[in-house]
This record gives C-alpha cells, structure tokens and sequence, in this order.
C-alpha cells in the first residue's frame, strides 16, 4: 500500500504543489480530562483527518526520520519522538 500511496503522493506534489482541500481539513473534538468541564483548559484538542492524510503523515514523517538519523542533524540529548528514546532514558542521562 505505501508505493501506491507515496506516487499518488509524488503527482499531487508535482501538479503545481498543489495539496487537495479534503487533505487539510479536520474536524477538532474536545476530550476532557478532568477537574472542571467549563474550563478549556481541560479539554485536549484531537483532530479528526482522512485516513489516507493520516497514513502520509506518517510515511513522511518516518522519511524524516530515517534522513535526520543519517546525517547525524539531531542532537544526542534529543530524546522525543525518536524510537529507542523516551522522557526517562532522557532524565536517565541528565
């Protein structure tokens, strides 16, 4: 599935950069995660994207990660987002 998804990818992106509409939007749903309802900052906001916006974010988003890995451009002490690496290992090393 991820070749087909990533030339549809390449021909959107070679037709004048040009990303579809249906591809932007996303519906925001408040979650609540406790104390008082009224309070905003209670909530956390989770978007609601097509599956296919969803599954070329994450091919992109594991291309970045494989080139920046590579050419060494994130730091040692960089510890989010990156597999092998978590909040602890980083307390852990400080």
């Amino acid at each position: 599935m991820i070749p087909y998804l990533a030339r549809l990818l390449d021909i959107t992106m070679n037709n004048n950069a040009a990303i579809p509409g249906d591809w932007k939007r996303a519906i925001v749903i408040p979650i609540y995660k406790g104390g008082d309802r009224s309070v905003v900052g209670n909530c956390r906001p989770v978007r609601l994207i097509s599956v296919f916006c969803k599954q070329m974010e994450h091919v992109i988003a594991g291309y970045l990660r494989q080139v920046w890995e590579m050419t060494g451009w994130l730091y040692e002490s960089q510890h989010g987002f990156r597999p092998g690496f978590s909040c602890e290992s980083q307390v852990i090393m400080v």
